[in-house]
């Protein structure tokens, strides 16, 4: 996914649009140029790393606009939907084909967005009657706060490089 041109004005669904993609890039380009070791390495308590992060945020984009917005049942979605595993990457999988992942499952949920109004709402259990414009916003928070989850990790192996 390219970074998009800067989008600072416009109608509110363009700007949503972009500000959730800009964030999807920013969760992208923490894991660009890492080796797989690096991706995979562990430096906080949790099972958090960096390429895990790309792999929850595409189940995250699969969860809300496949699962939720499109109604499709979990089956039908593109990957996994299993929740706290889905920071788990397996020994097969690389960091480009991670991000791969990620991309698709973006292209999808745009694909899926572009056909509903952003006040079209779903049921969702746990969340009760949520809104399209709902929907952005929590995926443009979830997925800035794991881009700098995964900007921190980047932050610290790049200075155990130096080291």
């Amino acid at each position: 996914m390219k970074n998009p041109t800067r989008t600072t004005g416009g109608p509110e669904r363009q700007l949503l649009a972009y500000m959730l993609d800009h964030t999807r890039t920013e969760l992208i380009d923490t894991v660009r140029g890492l080796s797989e070791t690096e991706a995979r390495r562990r430096l906080v308590p949790s099972m958090t790393t960096p390429i895990g992060l790309v792999k929850h945020a595409a189940f995250a984009d699969r969860k809300w606009f496949q699962h939720i917005l499109g109604g499709l049942p979990e089956s039908a979605c593109d990957g996994a939907m299993v929740g706290e595993a889905s920071f788990v990457v397996s020994d097969d999988e690389t960091v480009a084909d991670v991000i791969a992942e990620f991309e698709r499952a973006s292209s999808r949920a745009r694909t899926i967005a572009a056909d509903f109004d952003l006040d079209a709402v779903r049921e969702c259990p746990g969340f009760g009657t949520v809104s399209l414009r709902w929907i952005y916003l929590l995926m443009i928070q979830e997925f800035a706060r794991h881009a700098g989850h995964s900007d921190i990790l980047r932050e610290q192996t790049d200075a155990n490089r130096r080291t």
